[in-house]
C-alpha cells in the first residue's frame, strides 16, 4: 500500500494519496485545486487515479475535487450525511456511514463523525494485503494531533446563529462513539497542521495515534470522566478568528468549485501595458515583496502579498473575487515564480491572473504612510486598529486599539470610519501591510504604526524610568 501526505505549508492543510501497488490504482483525499502534484506521484509510482474524494465541506481552501477528477476521470465520491441542508450541488457518488472504496486489497471505509461540520467523514484504511484490521485514519477536520476541529465555524463562516453548541457536543458524541472505539495502534493522519484556522491549538506533528490522543490530548479526561458540559466549554473557549473568505469557501465547495482545467503560461507583461491598466484601472497590482522592500516604495493602489509562500492566505485575506472583477497582475522576478503565486492563489479561488510584470521601474511609486511609535500619541487619528487576531488582542494591545484581525478587514469596512485617518499594527508588521494595502485600496486613509505592536512596547520600554 502506498499512503503519501502532500502538506501546503501556506494553508497548513494536508491531502493524501493511498495507492494500491498491485493494482495501480489510487485515491486522492482533500486534494487542493493545483493538482499537478498528484499528477506526478501517480505517475511516479505507475498509478492511475481512480477515485477523488474529502472528508467535509471545506472552509479554508478551495477543494480540488472536482478538478482532479476532470482531468483524470477519476469517480467523485462525497458524503451524504448531514441532512438535506448539507448536500453536495455538484454529481458524484454519495458516501454514508460504513461505505467503502476499493482499491485491490485495501478498503477505505467512511465513518460519519459529525461536530466540526454535519457532514463529516473520517476514512479508515485496512491493508488487506497484510490484515483485515484497520490500521490507519484520515481524520479531516475532525481529530488534529493534540486538538480538535472547532465546531464554530458554521457561525463565523456560513451564516448559522449558535450552531456551535450543537456542534461541540455532536464532536464529544463522535469521539465517544466512533474515535475512542479504535483500537490504539491505528494511526492518524489530520488534514491539518499547526497554523491553520481550523482549530486553535493544532501540533505540528504530521500524524499522532488513537491511543496516544486517549491518553495526553487536552480532551482525554472529559471523555474519561464523560464530563459532555466540561468538553463543550474548553473547546469553544479561546477559538481564533474565523478569514472571512471562509465563508466564500464553504459555499463554493458546497455547490462545486469552478474546473479550471489546463492553465496556460502566465504570460509576461510590459510595463507600458501595466501602466495602462493602472491608469484605467482594469487591474490590480500584487506587490509581492518583502515589507520592508514595499515601505521604500510601492505602486499606489497595489495589493502588498508577499510570496509565494503565503500567498494563498494573504490573497485571500486582501482580494474579494466576488467584489473586485479587475483582474491581477503579479510582481515576480520571472515565469516560474509567477506560476508558483499563481498556484497559491487558485488555492482560495483567486483565479483571474493576467500576466506579471518583472520590475517596478518605469510605474508610479510613492511610500506606504507609516508613523514611528515615538510619533503616535502626537498624530491625530480617526481609529487606532489592532489587526491581530482576537486572543492576541485579549493579552495585551495598545491603549485605546480596537480589534478587527487582517482576514476580516477586507469584509467588515463598516465597522470602520467613513472619514479620518486609521492607524493599523498587528505584531510586527507582515500582516499589518496586507491589511493596510487593501484598506487603502478600498479608498480608506492608512497610516501603518511602524514595528507594529513589537515595536511600540519597545518605545515603551525606552521610555521606562530606570531603577526606582
Amino acid at each position: 500500500m502506498l499512503l503519501e501526505r502532500i502538506y501546503d505549508e501556506d494553508l497548513s492543510q494536508a491531502s493524501y494519496v493511498i495507492g494500491c501497488q498491485a493494482k495501480g490504482e489510487a485515491v486522492v483525499v482533500d486534494a487542493r485545486r493545483d493538482i499537478q502534484v498528484y499528477l506526478d506521484l501517480a505517475a511516479k509510482n505507475g498509478m492511475k487515479i481512480v477515485a477523488v474524494t474529502e472528508t467535509h465541506i471545506h472552509a479554508d481552501y478551495l477543494s480540488g475535487t472536482r478538478e482532479l477528477a476532470a482531468a483524470t476521470g477519476a469517480q467523485i465520491y462525497v458524503s451524504g450525511e448531514g441532512g438535506e441542508d448539507w448536500q453536495y450541488g455538484f454529481e458524484g457518488t454519495r458516501l454514508h456511514h460504513g461505505d467503502t472504496i476499493t482499491l485491490g486489497n485495501i478498503t477505505v471505509k467512511a465513518l460519519h463523525t459529525p461536530g466540526h461540520t454535519p457532514e463529516h467523514l473520517v476514512f479508515l484504511v485496512t491493508d488487506g494485503a497484510f490484515t483485515d484490521q484497520p490500521g490507519y485514519l484520515l481524520s479531516g477536520d475532525f481529530v488534529f494531533s493534540g486538538d480538535l476541529g472547532r465546531p464554530d465555524l458554521l457561525d463565523e463562516a456560513a451564516g448559522g446563529v449558535d450552531t456551535r453548541f450543537v456542534g461541540a457536543k455532536q464532536l464529544f458524541g463522535s469521539l465517544k462513539d466512533s474515535f475512542l472505539t479504535l483500537p490504539d495502534h491505528v494511526q492518524v493522519y489530520p488534514a491539518h497542521g499547526a497554523g491553520s484556522a481550523c482549530g486553535k491549538a493544532l501540533g505540528a506533528l504530521p500524524s499522532t495515534t488513537v491511543g496516544y490522543e486517549r491518553l495526553y490530548a487536552w480532551w482525554a479526561p472529559y471523555l474519561a470522566t464523560d464530563d459532555e458540559q466540561g468538553f463543550v466549554d474548553e473547546l469553544l473557549d479561546g477559538q481564533p478568528d474565523a478569514h472571512a473568505y471562509f465563508g466564500r469557501m464553504k459555499r463554493e465547495n458546497k455547490l462545486g468549485p469552478a474546473v479550471m482545467g489546463e492553465r496556460a503560461p502566465l504570460a509576461e507583461l510590459t510595463t507600458d501595458a501595466v501602466r495602462a491598466g493602472l491608469e484605467g484601472d482594469t487591474i490590480t497590482l500584487v506587490d509581492t515583496r518583502p515589507v520592508e522592500e514595499v515601505h521604500g516604495g510601492a505602486v499606489p493602489g497595489s495589493l502588498s502579498i508577499p510570496a509565494p509562500d503565503k500567498a494563498a492566505t494573504y490573497g485571500g485575506w486582501a482580494y474579494d473575487p466576488e467584489k473586485d472583477s479587475r483582474p491581477l497582475v503579479l510582481l515576480a522576478p520571472d515565469q516560474e515564480t509567477a506560476q508558483d503565486v499563481w498556484d497559491h492563489l487558485v488555492r482560495v479561488g483567486v483565479d483571474d491572473v493576467t500576466g506579471y510584470v518583472t520590475s517596478l521601474d518605469g510605474l508610479p511609486l510613492e511610500k506606504p504612510a507609516t508613523v514611528a511609535p515615538a510619533d503616535l500619541d502626537g498624530m491625530p487619528y480617526a481609529l487606532l486598529l489592532d489587526v491581530r487576531n482576537r486572543t492576541e488582542h485579549s493579552e495585551g494591545t495598545i491603549p485605546g486599539a480596537e480589534q478587527l484581525s487582517a482576514g476580516r478587514v477586507l469584509w467588515h469596512t463598516d465597522r470602520l470610519p467613513g472619514e479620518g485617518r486609521i492607524v493599523t499594527f498587528c505584531q510586527s508588521g507582515l500582516r499589518n501591510s496586507v491589511a493596510a494595502s487593501a484598506l487603502r485600496r478600498a479608498g480608506f486613509d492608512v497610516v501603518e504604526l511602524e514595528g507594529s505592536y513589537a515595536g511600540w512596547l519597545q518605545e515603551q520600554s525606552r521610555r521606562a524610568p530606570v531603577g526606582g
